[in-house]
Formats: C-alpha cells, sequence, structure tokens
C-alpha cells in the first residue's frame, strides 16, 4: 500500500521559503490508481519525485508497503527505488548505444547482473507493448511512441509496486499517447503495482482514472476510478 501522510515541500529563496505541497495526503491500495491533475508550477512533478524517493519531503511522511525510504541511508534508499518504483518520464531517456532489449533489462544492471530470466522478461514485456520485431533496433530507429513503449516496459522489467508516470504523452500524437495510457494500466495491473501519472491532458486523466487535483499545495478528489 502506498500512504502518504501530510506531506509538504518547500524551497529557500532570498525572500524565505516557497511552499510548493503543503499538507498532502494521498492512500493506494494494490492495483488502484491515480492521475494528478493542476496547472504548471502547482507541485505535481514534486511530488511525483517525492512518491519517488527522488527528492525528500520538508515534512510528513510516505510509505510504501510500510516502508519509509527517507529513513534510509542514500545507497539503501537507491536500492529500494531501483526494487520497488518504476519511472515513465516526458523524456524516454533511452541510452542511444543501447538495443531495445538492453534498454528494457539495464535497471537489473543497478541489482548485480541481466540474469537469464530478467533477459526473458524482458523480451516478454517487448513482445506485451508490440515491439517483438524491433528488441535489436536502437532508439534512433524506433518512433517517438515506440521509445516511450520501451521506456513502459523498462519502467516494469522488475515488477515495481509503484509505477510513476511524469506526463508521458506529452510529446506523442493523440493516438500514440492513449496507447501508452491504456498500456500504463494494463501494465501495471497485470503485476499488481499501484499507478500514479502526472498529466495535463483531460483525455488521458479519464483513460487512467482516479483524477485528483493540486490546489493550493493540496490534493483535491476530482473524480473516480472507472
Amino acid at each position: 500500500m502506498l500512504e502518504v501522510d501530510q506531506v509538504t515541500k518547500a524551497y529557500a529563496s532570498p525572500t524565505g521559503p516557497v511552499s510548493v505541497l503543503a499538507g498532502v495526503d494521498l492512500r493506494l491500495a494494490p492495483g488502484e490508481r491515480a492521475t494528478v491533475m493542476g496547472p504548471s508550477g502547482s507541485g505535481k512533478s514534486t511530488f511525483l519525485a517525492i512518491l519517488g524517493a527522488l527528492d525528500e519531503p520538508t515534512s510528513g511522511r510516505v510509505r510504501l508497503d510500510g516502508v519509509d525510504p527517507f529513513a534510509g541511508t542514500p545507497a539503501e534508499r537507491a536500492g529500494f527505488r531501483n526494487r520497488r518504483i518504476g519511472f515513465v518520464f516526458q523524456e524516454h531517456h533511452l541510452l542511444d548505444g543501447c538495443t531495445a532489449l538492453d534498454n528494457v533489462v539495464l535497471p537489473a544492471l543497478a541489482s548485480g547482473a541481466v540474469t537469464g530470466a530478467i533477459a526473458e522478461r524482458g523480451r516478454a514485456l517487448l513482445a506485451r507493448v508490440g515491439l517483438s520485431a524491433r528488441e535489436r533496433h536502437f532508439p534512433g530507429e524506433l518512433s517517438g511512441g515506440e521509445r516511450q513503449r520501451v521506456a513502459v516496459a523498462r519502467a516494469l522489467v522488475l515488477e515495481p509496486r509503484l509505477l510513476l508516470a511524469d506526463e508521458p504523452t506529452g510529446q506523442l500524437d493523440s493516438h500514440a499517447a492513449g496507447s501508452i495510457a491504456e498500456l500504463l494500466v494494463e501494465l501495471a495491473a497485470e503485476v499488481g503495482g499501484m499507478l500514479v501519472v502526472v498529466t495535463h491532458a483531460e483525455s488521458i486523466a479519464r483513460r487512467i482514472g482516479g483524477i485528483r487535483h493540486l490546489v493550493d499545495g493540496r490534493l483535491v478528489d476530482g473524480g473516480t476510478t472507472p
């Protein structure tokens, strides 16, 4: 379960602290999903970074399956993030010199080595996202939608408990964007994970469901998962 309790985030400035998050609460059980919407500068990406243990809250608590990722050392936090959390960003962040399959299995290297089982899972995920015939292709040989599909497969290769997506369809056309949104929902559900998506696009938010809005630094319920 994901438990977020009264999370705040403030940044220092010459005129004093600037508050971005002002007491955010969120609960998600396995298989549940949430879409976070709000204008630019409302703190959506900051919130996602805190959920992903990339940025530390000023106050409040985040727990994933009962574990506080900020309670350990930076190395322990990095290991937790790699094992438990998957990320999909607006930019695919694929390595140009690696094939699609190599990019998908890359997270396993942080845990030691790419085993045969991981390689098979990588191939299965590429098949699941419709790219079986492209596993030996390099990012430069793939379309924007195909590159983002590889990024989705990479995020899921270690079967994370929490999948986070920050504007994952922002640079895609409407057809490719809808396809990516559906894949996020389907693949997160298949591993029993929780899904949190940040987006400006109402059409994507409706596909994901569980809509919340960041208003004055707090999450406000804006709909339910269809």
